[in-house]
C-alpha cells in the first residue's frame, strides 16, 4: 500500500502556479525574440534605403561630372584639329559658346552650356532641379528626369563656377613696350557639384554627395592688339 502512494505522488504533474510561471517565462522569451527580430528587420530596411540613396547620389554626380566636362568642347562639330594653334597659322576661334548660364536660389541651381557632340549639334544642354528631381536637358529632346523621386528625393543641387587666376603663356619674344602683357593666357576651370537628397519614405536617411568637373576646354586669350590672330608677337 506504501509503495502504491510513493509511486502516485512521483508521477504527480504541474501546479497551477508552477503552469503559469512557466507561460510567463516562456512569453518574455517570445517577446525578447520578437523585438530583436523586429530591430533586425528596421535595421536592416534601414540600410538598404541609405545604401539606395547614396548610391542614386553617386550615379547623377557622375552622370552631371562627366556630362559639365564637356562644356565647350567643338572638335567634332569642325575638324579635330581645327581648335589646335601652331606656329605661322591663323588662330581658329572655338566657334561653340563657352558660356555656362547658372540660375535658381541659393540651394537650387539649374546649369546650362552648349557642347559638340553629334555632328552640327551643340546643344543646348543642362542640369535643373524641379520638385525634387535633377532633370537632363537633350538638346531637342528637352528636359528628361535623370533621378527617381520614388527611391530619391534630391534637396538641393547646386553648381558653382571656379575659375583659377589665368595663367600667362611665355613667348619668344617680349611685346612692342617691352612687357608681358600681349602674351597669351590660358583659364582653367572647375565646377563643384553639390547634391543632397533623402529617402522618400523616411526622412531621417539623408545623404550628400560633392564632385568637382575640371572643364577640358580650358579659355585661351591671346592679348596681342597689334595682331590678335597671332598668340605670341611676331
Amino acid at each position: 500500500m506504501l509503495k502504491n502512494q510513493s509511486s502516485s505522488a512521483s508521477q504527480r504533474g504541474m501546479s497551477l502556479v508552477e503552469l503559469m510561471v512557466g507561460i510567463a517565462v516562456g512569453m518574455f522569451v517570445v517577446a525578447a525574440a520578437s523585438t530583436l527580430v523586429a530591430t533586425q528587420l528596421v535595421d536592416n530596411r534601414r540600410l538598404l534605403v541609405e545604401v539606395q540613396v547614396q548610391q542614386d547620389l553617386r550615379a547623377a554626380a557622375d552622370i552631371i561630372s562627366r556630362d559639365l566636362r564637356r562644356i565647350g568642347s567643338w572638335g567634332v562639330v569642325t575638324a579635330p584639329a581645327a581648335g589646335v594653334w601652331s606656329a605661322g597659322s591663323l588662330a581658329v576661334l572655338n566657334a561653340t559658346p563657352t558660356d555656362i548660364t547658372l540660375s535658381g536660389g541659393s540651394d537650387t541651381s539649374k546649369v546650362e552650356y552648349a557642347s559638340s557632340r553629334t555632328t552640327g549639334s551643340v546643344g543646348p544642354y543642362g542640369f535643373w532641379l524641379d520638385n525634387h528631381v535633377i532633370k537632363a536637358q537633350l538638346g531637342t529632346g528637352g528636359w528628361q528626369a535623370l533621378t527617381d523621386e520614388a527611391t530619391m528625393k534630391v534637396t538641393v543641387f547646386r553648381v558653382v563656377v571656379q575659375e583659377e587666376p589665368p595663367i600667362r603663356i611665355a613667348c619668344p619674344k617680349r611685346c612692342a613696350d617691352t612687357t608681358d602683357a600681349c602674351w597669351p593666357t590660358v583659364t582653367v576651370r572647375s565646377l563643384v557639384v553639390d547634391i543632397s537628397g533623402e529617402s522618400p519614405t523616411d526622412a531621417s536617411v539623408k545623404r550628400s554627395v560633392r564632385t568637382v568637373a575640371r572643364v577640358r576646354n580650358d579659355q585661351v586669350k591671346f592679348n596681342d592688339i597689334l595682331d590678335p590672330t597671332l598668340a605670341c608677337p611676331a
